[in-house]
């Protein structure tokens, strides 16, 4: 069957799953949705402490066994060591049949590639995979599916019962014996919580795991004492400086800082750039880069941000500490500055429910009036992946790109028309993650394609003299360049899903035949 971005959905699949394809990024406006009550352990004895002695301890007390799922958050990013500690855990009890549900997955969960092969884990639900657990997913040795979320499609799958959690792991940089958690105030700090929040609240069993037990109460808590079971105390529980990598790191590549002048100069001709406007940015270095040329321009013209939302850099917390924008709301802080700038007054930790969820009554993501996302690819029809690479190969995230990209009234996507020797603005890209609908303007290195749905932008910088351009022209400049990309070869098989916001299948990803270059 196909669906509103034309891909073709397996009947099989939508049997399997119970689920609907994806029909517009509008579809289910309007409807009422059940949320399921949230499990709750009560606690009417005397005890005035959660702990436990080891991490074998809390499998014991929650009855761990074959089946269940599992969850963790991922504010460490490449230093995280929670996941993988509780992993081998029930690694080397013989449980099999585990789902895991992480809200991210990288390089720091390599040594899970073991465990998938040989039936531990047997599905996994995240926001996207990099590293060797994407690739094993891909060569197809996970038994199950892999369910691809956004952050606030993750949250809807929670809170909808579509996803029951058995126990819920938070990695809490500092901890309380009564459960009181915080991102803050410990040996390896990672920021906020915000994607743990859901966890706790639904989860059967909550355990804390952190490496800085201090005296109740350890308030503010990011998590409360109401919603955690157990607390587990640990040598180390990630590494702070490993937040600030990959994806996350500042640029300096020339290319990248003539893409984000680009996207500068093009914000700042739009209607939307005047005083109280409101922004988020994604991780890409492009990304980042675009804030710091955007701040001389607010200078310039003695204008401020009313907010900024989304993960946090420091160029962001800069502008806070100038004065130059009003709050951030933060759901994930991306270096070790935009943790320390927690302490700031007006610097807020929001709940991935609050920034993203398509099915409350009204998220962050709705308010932004930009925001500026990276892409592996984009097609002629503007839709954007972000989790499968040209080779066929996962090695991204869905993260808050679909959801900020509905909700904002403009949304600009960076990203060079080559990567290497591979066009990344193509005629059709391999996987559908963010619907052209919800895309605004393309913004590369070789010029600036609008959106045709959006002529009131095409009128706005018609004589900007920026370097405008067709999104097909895009596309013939690349294979101008590197040769038109043969088509990656796939088998049957499915091994993954791409969800929309909404739980409907916004894509599929199949097994691949083999690795090879796409040329």
């Amino acid at each position: 069957m196909l669906n509103a971005v034309g891909r073709e959905i397996p009947n099989a699949i939508l049997k399997a799953t119970k689920k609907e394809p994806f029909q517009g990024s509008h579809a289910y406006d309007g409807r009422l949705i059940q949320r399921q009550a949230p499990t709750v352990r009560t606690r009417i004895n005397s005890q005035r402490s959660k702990l436990l002695d080891t991490i074998d301890q809390a499998l014991d007390t929650f009855d761990a066994k074959d089946g269940m799922t599992i969850s963790f958050h991922h504010h460490f990013r490449e230093g995280d060591l929670v996941l993988m500690m509780v992993m081998q855990a029930i690694h080397k009890r013989g449980l099999k049949g585990i789902t895991l549900s992480a809200s991210s997955l990288g390089p720091a969960h390599d040594g899970l590639v073991p465990m998938i092969e040989d039936g531990t884990i047997t599905r996994i639900e995240t926001s996207g995979v990099r590293g060797a657990v994407g690739r094993a997913i891909s060569q197809g040795k996970l038994k199950d599916l892999a369910i691809f979320r956004s952050h606030g499609g993750r949250v809807r799958a929670i809170q909808t019962g579509e996803t029951v959690i058995d126990i819920a792991f938070i990695g809490a940089p500092s901890c309380d014996r009564y459960g009181n958690c915080r991102g803050v105030g410990g040996k390896n700090n990672c920021g906020v919580l915000s994607y743990a929040k859901v966890d706790s609240e639904y989860a059967k069993h909550v355990v804390a795991i952190t490496d800085s037990l201090v005296d109740f109460p350890n308030f503010p808590a990011d998590i409360s004492m109401t919603q955690v079971d157990a607390v587990v105390v640990v040598d180390t529980i990630g590494i702070s400086e490993k937040i600030a990598t990959g994806a996350a790191k500042p640029t300096t590549d020339m290319r990248k800082l003539l893409m984000a002048k680009y996207c500068s100069d093009f914000l700042v001709q739009t209607p939307g750039f005047k005083d109280g406007f409101s922004y988020q940015t994604g991780i890409g270095g492009a990304s980042i880069a675009s804030t710091i040329y955007l701040a001389k321009e607010m200078r310039k013209r003695g204008i401020t941000m009313r907010f900024g939302a989304g993960g946090m850099s420091t160029p962001m917390c800069d502008l806070l500490e100038e004065g130059l924008v009003d709050c951030l709301l933060d759901t994930q802080d991306f270096d070790l500055g935009a943790v320390e700038n927690l302490s700031h007054p007006r610097h807020f930790s929001i709940s991935t429910d609050e920034y993203a969820n398509p099915f409350n009554k009204g998220a962050i993501v709705n308010q932004l009036d930009y925001v500026i996302l990276g892409a592996l690819e984009v097609d002629t029809q503007f839709n954007c992946n972000v989790v499968v690479g040209s080779n066929g190969i996962l090695m991204g995230a869905q993260g808050g790109h679909p959801d900020a990209a509905f909700g904002a009234c403009c949304t600009i996507v960076i990203l060079p028309i080559l990567q290497g020797r591979i066009p990344t603005v193509c005629n059709r890209v391999t996987t559908v993650t963010t619907p052209g609908e919800t895309v605004d303007v393309v913004v590369t290195d070789y010029g600036i394609a609008i959106n045709p749905r959006r002529k009131d932008l095409l009128v706005a910088v018609k004589e900007s003299g920026l370097p405008l351009t067709t999104i097909e022209a895009l596309k013939e400049k690349a294979y101008s360049m590197a040769g038109v990309p043969e088509a990656i070869s796939f088998k049957e098989r499915v091994v993954g899903i791409i969800e929309s916001r909404d739980g409907t299948i916004m894509d599929v990803v199949r097994q691949v035949k083999e690795e090879t270059s796409p040329f």
